[in-house]
């Protein structure tokens, strides 16, 4: 059995608690160990000095975000897992659902395939009466648009799907959505969103109506979300990582946050009551990258539908509901740009009035995602240089445990098969960790530069962020990090460079390692 068949087979399932409290557990848990880890710190500290005390607390920021990240996978394997029961075979649904597919520049003949398959087999599951799919373009460059309307105007003639393409861009996706809500809404219940290279099942789709019909408080359900199998060794590797840890860490998140969950920007179902208190986002005032359209408006749309008084909450389970990846390194730094400068504007509307606790916990976390970066570097520099000096390896330690109980709790979590199937995850979660570890260096860096891109006043601008795209080759800049540390650790101390290596060498190694991992696989 190939490692990608024994991966495939795990079954998808949602969560249904057991046990005390899930937030408590993960607060206590989260507590906990970030707390282990700052005093460990403060206790093998060879001197106390004003970096030092700037330091604690920057330990502090770090510990309480890996932290979390280990209390919500833990918590995925305390929960019970058993299968959501299915609708029955003679369900119809009572309402009408709108599949809003949104594009902006992106290929359209995979996309018109994919659809037309789509409506195939909601017609043959008895579906096409009571769903419609919907293709809203916000396409700018005339010859693509023209392409455009080529490909979708024969599956629109033959009703599979209506195909709309605005001549002003306002409000980017947010926009266009709201703009079809206002011309569509009156007649829908529930709309599906899917990106250009987001797919879901008409299957999953018949169980995500069923869900949310099931549930009259529930304003959106937010489904896990696989990855295609990837055409890169890059692509491989976040296929592999998606499949090992998505699942149990999905369990847990859906635990701890409860009715007060996320949404990540498609393979979602709304309910149209619901998204009406989100469908104007506020405007940000001044100028980007602060100010403007709200480019991680995903985040924000499901605090203001929670604080509308609806539900919010993640089915975990996977199945018929996917992504592609970036399929190199630089695809994935420019997305990651994107994400950065929009979850740093997030700041401005932390203390928007009426937003649930949770709901503002999502935005903090989605802030220090990104600000970690530049925190542990910072460390790291101070370490190297000797501001730093640490009596005892402890710390360390707990921090190397902390970031692998993900991949453990994973592993524990996996569903009981054969030998033969468990020495295969096995390895494949070896070699995740193997590449994860080679690759978080580099993330580091290259989060840490669009971090401090944003605050230098730089705008990625909404799709590609290539404005403001190194010239340098592929991984150089990271190698030159990579020198400046280890020349740093040198004049510091012989020692000091040994404890860097895990970081060390994989930015000397970036250059290697970003023709290695961009390969086709």
């Amino acid at each position: 059995m190939s490692l990608a068949e024994t991966l495939a087979r795990a079954p998808g399932q949602s969560t249904r608690l057991a046990g005390p409290a899930p937030l408590l557990t993960f607060a206590l848990l989260t507590l906990g160990m970030s707390g282990a880890i700052v005093l460990s710190f403060a206790g093998s500290l060879a001197e106390w000095t004003p970096v030092t005390y700037l330091a604690l607390g920057m330990v502090g920021l770090t510990a309480l975000w890996i932290s979390g990240g280990a209390a919500t996978a833990i918590l995925g394997t305390l929960v019970e897992d058993r299968a959501d029961p299915s609708p029955p075979d003679t369900w119809v649904p009572a309402n009408r659902t709108a599949i809003l597919v949104t594009l902006c520049g992106e290929t359209p003949d995979p996309l018109a395939r994919s659809l037309t398959k789509l409506h195939r087999h909601l017609t043959e599951i008895g579906l096409d009466a009571v769903t419609e799919i919907h293709v809203l373009s916000d396409t700018s460059d005339r010859s693509a648009a023209d392409r455009e309307a080529a490909i979708f105007a024969p599956l629109q003639a033959a009703g599979t799907l209506s195909y709309r393409r605005r001549n002003a861009n306002i409000g980017r996706k947010p926009g266009n959505i709201a703009d079809w809500l206002h011309d569509h809404g009156e007649a829908i219940a529930y709309m599906i969103v899917l990106d250009a290279d987001s797919r879901m099942s008409a299957d999953r789709i018949r169980d995500m109506v069923w869900k949310i019909e099931q549930r009259p408080g529930l304003g959106l359900l937010q489904a896990g979300i696989g990855l295609v199998p990837g055409r890169s060794r890059f692509g491989r590797f976040q296929r592999v990582s998606s499949r090992l840890l998505s699942r149990n860490f999905g369990r847990g998140f859906a635990a701890w946050t409860g009715s007060c969950g996320n949404y990540w920007g498609h393979n979602a179902i709304m309910r149209v009551a619901a998204f009406r208190a989100a469908a104007s986002l506020p405007k940000l005032a001044g100028p980007a990258p602060f100010g403007g359209d709200i480019l991680s408006h995903d985040f924000i749309e499901a605090a203001w539908i929670r604080r509308a008084g609806w539900s919010v909450m993640l089915d975990p389970d996977s199945t018929g509901s996917a992504e592609d990846a970036p399929q190199t390194l630089a695809e994935f730094h420019r997305r990651d740009r994107r994400w950065c400068q929009g979850n740093l504007q997030h700041m401005r509307l932390l203390f928007e009035p009426g937003l649930a606790p949770l709901s503002r916990l999502h935005l903090v976390s989605g802030l220090l995602s990104y600000l970690v970066a530049p925190i542990w570097l910072g460390l790291i520099a101070l370490t190297a240089g000797g501001a730093i000096r640490l009596d005892s390896a402890l710390p360390l330690a707990l921090v190397l445990l902390v970031l692998l109980l993900p991949k453990l709790c994973a592993l524990i979590a996996w569903p009981a098969a054969t030998p033969m199937r468990r020495t295969v995850v096995a390895r494949a979660t070896l070699g995740e960790l193997v590449v994860s570890s080679l690759i978080a260096p580099i993330v580091m860096a290259r989060q840490t530069g669009a971090v401090m891109s944003v605050l230098a006043g730089n705008d990625c601008g909404w799709k590609s962020g290539r404005r403001h795209a190194t010239v340098l080759p592929a991984g150089v800049a990271e190698m030159t990090l990579g020198l400046a540390l280890a020349a740093l650790a040198l004049s510091s101390s012989g020692a000091t460079l040994i404890w860097l290596t895990p970081v060390v060498a994989p930015l000397l190694a970036a250059p290697i390692l970003y023709r290695t991992l961009d390969a086709r696989a």
